[in-house]
């Protein structure tokens, strides 16, 4: 086999064939099994989309890099159980694009994130991590105080239900204005959001303050959200216990 290899490498063209064979298979591997994702991904009947402003918070976690820190997916293992909660499930991120799940954790796993903390807790965390964590090595962000800019959230509704996420014209049209709404509890806009997206998207001031509409309401938004959006995990571990 040494022989073989030691050849192959003196001819460029068969090396570069060889390679090329090798990445083919790998490649087929992988992609092969995503053509039958619908057939074997079975979506959750309380699956919901994220909210406007949930999702803008999302953009504002990956555009800070936020996933090369934190994970998204929990694994089936003991430990990770008791210490995240119930393992993630291909379903719960079928409306994910792109999907977070990923598997570097210099901070914790956020999976689970979801009614963890307070508002509160959040808004400190990050504008400096160490008031609420002495020891944490998470980067401070001051600037997130600034207006949230919503002008692309009915564009970016409407690529994502052209995707098979389930955002009618409705939730398109009023997406700046639901955006909005969600941090504005008790008022009519909040009403109409809470019709579009039901009873379940939380309405509050994420930021604590309902005067304004920042990058820090959106993003404790998206965070109060993760393992929110479905029950299926917990109802698959509740059926697995013995």
């Amino acid at each position: 086999m040494l022989k073989l290899h030691y050849n192959l490498e003196k001819i460029s063209m068969g090396l570069v064939a060889a390679i090329i064979v090798a990445a083919s298979i790998g490649g087929l591997v992988e992609i092969a099994p995503l053509f039958t994702l619908d057939e074997t991904v079975e979506l959750p009947g309380d699956l919901r989309p994220n909210t406007p402003l949930e999702l803008a918070g999302r953009e504002i976690y990956m555009r800070e890099g936020c996933y090369a820190c934190h994970s998204q997916m929990v694994r089936s293992l003991a430990d990770e159980l008791d210490r995240y909660g119930p393992y993630s499930l291909a379903s719960e991120s079928a409306y994910d694009h792109p999907m977070l799940w990923g598997s570097k954790r210099t901070g914790p796993d956020l999976a689970r994130l979801g009614g963890k903390y307070s508002d509160d807790w959040h808004v400190a965390h990050l504008i400096d991590p160490r008031s609420v964590v002495p020891a944490s090595i998470m980067p401070s962000y001051p600037w997130l105080t600034r207006p949230l800019d919503t002008a692309l959230l009915p564009d970016a509704l409407a690529t994502l239900a052209r995707l098979g996420v389930p955002y009618d014209k409705e939730m398109i049209a009023a997406a700046e204005a639901d955006a909005l709404a969600q941090s504005r509890p008790g008022t009519e806009a909040a009403d109409g959001f809470q019709a579009r997206y039901g009873a379940r998207p939380a309405v509050q001031a994420f930021d604590g303050d309902p005067s304004r509409l920042t990058e820090l309401d959106a993003l404790i938004a998206y965070l109060q959200s993760l393992g929110t959006l479905t029950d299926a995990p917990y109802r698959a571990l509740a059926e697995g216990a013995p």
